[in-house]
């Protein structure tokens, strides 16, 4: 296999031999478009009548370059493959097949063995600084990275859901070479590499295609982020479907997770591009792609997709730990132990159902038909932490004895478990929404996230708290991960043992997995259980109150228990407060 892995674009700038490149770009209500090289002035290019323009010229790898429209404004690439600088600044021509790739022979690794860790790369001190990580995250017993948004947004610091560039890495995390390079050291770990892509909406801050071209975008539907994007165009569709391509083929990430695909109007795309993913992975190479869906359609699972991430999950365990019922968490307040039963049973707690905090509006559909292994669940992410008013994670909100059961839970269910960067140390840092737009913007964004939070009150009356400023550099600062110096290294030892109980004793049996049955026992208590390929049943039992609830054990071995002692009074009838236990009985 060659070391070097190209996956070629039918726009941008493409090398096409020793010192000369080919630009193409759809501009659609331009009549004129010149590809300015710099040291060398404008290159006037060739319009065809579906308004792609192209040009070729003398210019090599490291060449910098912007389109000039027929007014004289200067544009970068849409599908530059790196920026000198943000998205403000000019493109750069890049050689693909400047990086040698070392492990070549990786093929990835099947789904039912995933364990994600997400993180922000900025936070961990860019590409570079996310590869000193990885060592320590294989040995903890992590199976994949996922990265948050890496394309090249407006600034140094930005979550990355404001990305304008989507195959451009951001210049302040590293060059593509860099990122090339985290990826390969990442299999040389044994390791997976996950990338989060933003297909429903480009960012506020250097997202030029209006002014060339609009078509781009619906004038009759927005987003919550801006006008959504026109997948109705087959320009568009061949636009996203070439940048996944180009991220699993010429950067070979293991998978892709799709964010907030709701707000997509044509999900039939979202089935198109999977298939053409599907068709063009090397055979015997293991690819993901996850879903974001808000409104729970379980129909993407059915086809060329792996997974979904299961807000429901989520919302009804933050509830039984926290006890907060603002804004979303209104929906699972009322019964959130049966809730989180359903989840464990089915996979959506919503199916259907009407949701309170959308107005009695109906939400989800069918999932019970899927395998736990559809589902990615979580106690925290970007979202469900960021999103919050002052960033606060679980080590701030719940009590840690309550916590350690929840992540007993989370770690040891057929569901695919996420994890968030330092919630393995403990770590009681913020994770706040944090970005570095002009003043004018960054005062809309101010205003904007005061809005947002009318419906969370509490959250800034419990703190008495004003709303950190996303535009300063401190909010990136303390948003850095740290290990808690008291519970760190306990809580790192936790996840490592639940980890390795996973891998000895769930992974090679989830493949198959079925749930059998799941219910709630109690205020804050629940009991699951799933058939296991070879037979065999395991059982989860957790109570995550403060209250003993009486229920009679069933047989199997005890594969782990949160709290000491907790194994002991339930076989005594009686399922000890804030403990888990995992008890795996042999298929017959």
């Amino acid at each position: 296999m060659t070391a070097a892995f190209v996956r070629p674009l039918p726009f941008g700038a493409t090398l096409i031999g020793e010192g000369r490149t080919r630009f193409r770009i759809w501009a659609p209500i331009q009549r004129a478009v010149a590809v300015d090289v710099e040291g060398r002035g404008p290159v006037p290019m060739t319009r065809s009548d579906d308004g792609w323009f192209t040009a070729e010229t003398e210019c090599g790898a490291g060449t910098r370059y912007r389109y000039r429209l027929d007014d004289g404004l200067l544009v970068p690439d849409p599908a530059a493959r790196a920026q000198a600088g943000d998205v403000h600044g000019p493109s750069v021509v890049v050689d693909p097949t400047s990086y040698r790739w070392r492990n070549t022979g990786w093929l990835g690794r099947p789904w039912h063995e995933t364990v994600i860790y997400e993180l922000h790369a900025g936070a961990l001190g860019g590409f570079r600084g996310v590869e000193r990580e990885l060592a320590r995250l294989a040995a903890l017993g992590i199976t994949a990275v996922e990265l948050m948004p890496v394309a090249a947004f407006p600034g140094r610091r930005n979550w990355g859901y404001d990305g304008v560039l989507p195959f451009a890495p951001a210049a302040a995390y590293g060059t593509p070479d860099d990122l090339k390079a985290l990826v390969d050291a990442a299999h040389g770990h044994g390791l997976m590499m996950f990338l989060d892509v933003v297909y429903n909406h480009f960012g506020p801050d250097g997202n030029y295609l209006a002014s060339y071209a609009p078509q781009f975008f619906r004038d009759d539907i927005s987003t919550p982020w801006g006008p959504a994007i026109d997948f109705r165009r087959p320009e568009v569709r061949q636009f996203f479907t070439e940048n996944a391509l180009y991220w699993l083929m010429e950067f070979r990430f293991d998978g892709l997770r799709f964010d907030a695909v709701h707000a997509i109007p044509e999900p039939d795309w979202l089935d198109e591009m999977a298939a053409q993913v599907r068709a063009t992975v090397e055979r015997g190479r293991h690819v993901h792609l996850v879903l974001e869906h808000d409104g729970n359609a379980a129909s993407h699972l059915a086809g060329g997709f792996d997974a979904q991430w299961n807000d429901d999950g989520h919302h009804a365990l933050h509830v039984l730990l926290t006890g907060e019922h603002d804004g979303y968490y209104r929906d699972y307040a009322d019964d959130p132990a049966r809730r989180l039963a359903r989840v464990l049973a089915e996979g959506f707690a919503y199916q259907g159902e009407p949701s309170p905090h959308r107005g009695g509006k109906p939400r989800g559909t069918k999932s019970r038909h899927l395998p736990p292994s559809a589902f990615v669940l979580f106690l925290q992410n970007h979202d469900q932490i960021g999103n919050r008013a002052l960033g606060e994670r679980l080590t701030v909100l719940s009590d840690p004895t309550a916590l350690e059961a929840a992540i007993a839970l989370l770690l040891l269910c057929p569901q695919i478990p996420l994890l968030f960067m330092g919630e393995e140390v403990a770590s009681r840092s913020p994770f706040l929404f944090f970005t570095d737009h002009n003043e004018q913007l960054a005062q809309a964004v101010r205003e904007g996230r005061g809005r947002e939070f009318a419906s969370f009150a509490s959250f800034l009356a419990r703190q008495g708290s004003a709303l950190p400023d996303p535009n300063v550099v401190e909010t990136f600062e303390h948003s850095i991960p740290k290990p808690d110096p008291e519970r760190g290294n306990a809580r790192e030892e936790l996840y490592r043992k639940l980890l390795t109980i996973r891998r000895a004793e769930l992974m090679p049996r989830l493949a198959g997995a079925r749930a059998m049955e799941a219910k709630a026992i109690g205020p804050a208590a629940v009991l699951a259980r799933w058939r296991m390929s070879d037979g065999a049943v395991l059982t989860l039992a957790a109570n995550l109150g403060e209250a003993a609830v009486s229920w009679p054990p069933p047989a199997g071995r005890v594969l782990f228990e949160s709290a000491a002692g907790a194994t002991k009074s339930w076989q005594g009838g009686t399922l000890a407060p804030r403990a888990t236990v995992a008890l795996l009985e042999p298929g017959s």
